[in-house]
């Protein structure tokens, strides 16, 4: 009997290379692109409109497509994180553009929103913890900058309007950390960007329960 008919199958190949690192360099640019606004320095239509561009395009395209990808990888937790937050970045070219027209979002349903996705993000901080540190940094920053959103709303104050501009900035650097890691260290054979291990440890899952 011929043994090839008893070898383990290849694994399958994937149908797309890593996505990744597009949707990170596509949240840094993102990022950057709002940074002036988040410290009051580019407050004009013209600036509103120039952002919005870059959150279109980076933010949202680049998130969108690396979710599509990463879900077609079956890769549910990237995709579903780049997916989501992909929507999010063409609501700030939506919110912006109005904006550079004098028209602001309602900050009544921006808040109730905004609630909603710290406790998304909350649970997705939870669960990137079992692949790295770094991971867990980086979705604790976007925890913090939705809840320096919702103080200031809920307190009617922009005493968190610099935390805010500093999360921004964070996030957009640990983005291209991320990005460069994959990228370079790929590239290279070896690792020139370190990315630390796993906050928690994942525990085997146990047998099915008898019947």
């Amino acid at each position: 009997m011929d043994s090839s008919t008893h070898a383990p199958a290849a694994p399958a190949a994937l149908p797309f290379a890593e996505p990744s690192p597009l949707g990170l360099l596509g949240l840094a640019i993102g990022c950057a692109a709002l940074l002036p606004i988040a410290l009051g320095k580019a407050m004009t239509p013209d600036a509103f409109r120039t952002a919005a561009m870059f959150c279109l395009l980076f933010g949202g395209g680049c998130q969108f497509l690396s979710g599509m990808m990463s879900l077609a990888n079956k890769n549910l937790l990237g995709g579903t994180l780049f997916t989501t937050f992909a929507f999010n970045w063409l609501m700030n070219w939506w919110a912006l553009s109005g904006m550079a027209e004098g028209k602001l979002p309602n900050a009544d349903v921006v808040f109730s929103v905004d609630a909603c996705f710290l406790v998304v993000f909350v649970v997705l901080t939870f669960a990137f913890g079992y692949f790295s540190k770094l991971l867990f940094v980086f979705l604790l920053d976007i925890d913090l900058l939705y809840l320096f959103r919702i103080l200031n709303h809920a307190l009617g104050t922009r005493a968190f309007a610099v935390p805010i501009a500093a999360c921004t900035a964070l996030l957009g650097l640990v983005a291209l950390w991320l990005a460069f890691a994959i990228l370079v260290n790929t590239s290279a054979g070896r690792v020139v960007f370190v990315v630390p291990g796993p906050l928690f440890k994942a525990a085997p899952l146990g047998p099915p329960p008898a019947h």
